[in-house]
């Protein structure tokens, strides 16, 4: 509704003006991106904590700049890159040379916002927001 209005005030200015309206200003409002959650179940940026199925531990440091990190339980960088959401999966693309890019599909959050990642290939992770402190 907003960008309805917007673009009929831009076209009224243009008939007082006899100016048309350039075409990439009217590009730019619609291409605005919404704010909100970064990963497709709407999890926002933060540090999660991440359980393997075999019992080990992670944190995954997703950036609202659309990189993220994952860090051994020992505080090694084990894997950094980029995510994006594609097809209602959240995809990593790894810049770590050997490590190979995967694409996830999650379940909605619970209330403590904690949630489930299914891998394409290998076993689900259980995620959940790191602790503040």
């Amino acid at each position: 509704m907003r960008k309805l209005l917007l673009a009929a005030s831009i076209l009224t200015l243009a008939a007082c003006s006899g100016e048309a309206p350039a075409p990439a200003e009217e590009e730019a409002v619609a291409e605005a991106p919404a704010p909100e959650g970064v990963v497709a179940n709407g999890s926002p940026a933060g540090a999660y904590d991440v359980t393997n199925a075999d019992g080990t531990t992670m944190t995954a440091n997703i950036n609202a700049d659309g990189t993220y990190s994952d860090v051994a339980a020992d505080g090694t960088v084990v894997e950094e890159g980029t995510y994006a959401v594609v097809d209602g999966k959240t995809c990593f693309t790894p810049t770590t040379e050997g490590a190979t890019p995967m694409c996830f599909t999650e379940s909605q959050r619970a209330e403590d916002g904690s949630f489930t990642a299914t891998p394409d290939e290998g076993d689900p992770v259980t995620v959940k927001p790191k602790a503040a402190g």
